[in-house]
């Protein structure tokens, strides 16, 4: 009877298998400044898509652990995630999310909305509070993708609570975002709207903003050792910034003329 009663639960309606959110229930003895953290995402707008940039610094504490971390993900062929946080728990959260979305595809035959995903990724960071808020697995996201509805780009950002919330230009989470928040609205008021900038352009913006973050925030990575990472969407879907484009714009960015030295 137990197992029967336990198969049911499982069952939604239509005969549908339940697939619960996963959560970090609160435990003791867990030492939580052992934890890897991802550090800054950026995501902007330009126009047709969004650009996604990230540094590759994962920190514990004080410590740098690693300097390669993959902090902007694909969940779908139009979704991005940018990550910062605890570095396991958003690992979790990008698999629950891509085998989410998967299924919802293969078993509705049609793909989840957007709003079906955006709340998907709510559930998931609300799962996941208990455990935050003895600081162990906080994670904060940005979320990007492309809307062939508004045929644009489109930048969504959650608290550590899972409220969301739409970005009209730019995003910015973790460690080293405080730090280059007035900067963001410095460049909209100078340069104009991220949304109306070629993708050259709104590139090099954002890896300007990222290189700020590095140079005023400890656990944030610049690009002494590793690239960036920098992943554009738009209606042809996701794409990673060539190499050989990177490091041409990194390279400018820390000329001398840049940077007045």
């Amino acid at each position: 009877m137990t197992d029967l009663r336990t198969l049911l639960e499982a069952i939604g309606p239509g005969g549908r298998p339940v697939i619960s959110p996963p959560s970090w229930p609160a435990s003791e003895g867990v030492d939580a400044s052992s934890a890897i953290h991802g550090t800054t995402v950026i995501a902007v707008k330009y126009k047709g898509g969004v650009i996604n940039v990230g540094d590759r610094r994962a920190t514990a504490n004080y410590a740098v652990m690693f300097d390669r971390a993959e902090k902007v993900l694909p969940i779908d062929d139009f979704t991005l995630l940018a990550i910062s946080g605890a570095f396991a728990r958003a690992m979790e959260v990008v698999k629950y999310l891509r085998h989410s979305f998967k299924y919802f595809e293969r078993s509705q035959l049609q793909p989840m909305s957007l709003d079906g995903k955006l709340t998907e990724l709510a559930k998931v960071i609300a799962a996941g509070v208990p455990a935050a808020l003895q600081g162990i697995g906080g994670v904060i996201p940005i979320l990007s993708t492309f809307d062939p509805k508004e045929n644009a780009g489109r930048i969504f950002f959650y608290d550590g609570m899972g409220a969301r919330f739409e970005t009209t230009e730019f995003g910015a989470a973790g460690s080293g975002s405080t730090q280059i928040r007035g900067v963001f609205d410095y460049i909209v008021r100078t340069k104009g709207p991220f949304h109306q900038m070629s993708r050259a352009d709104a590139l090099r913006e954002a890896l300007t903003l990222l290189g700020i973050a590095a140079d005023l925030d400890a656990a944030t990575g610049g690009w002494a050792k590793h690239l960036p990472l920098a992943k554009t969407i738009d209606a042809d879907g996701i794409q990673d910034v060539p190499r050989a484009e990177l490091e041409e714009l990194v390279q400018s960015i820390d000329g001398p003329d840049a940077r007045g030295r």
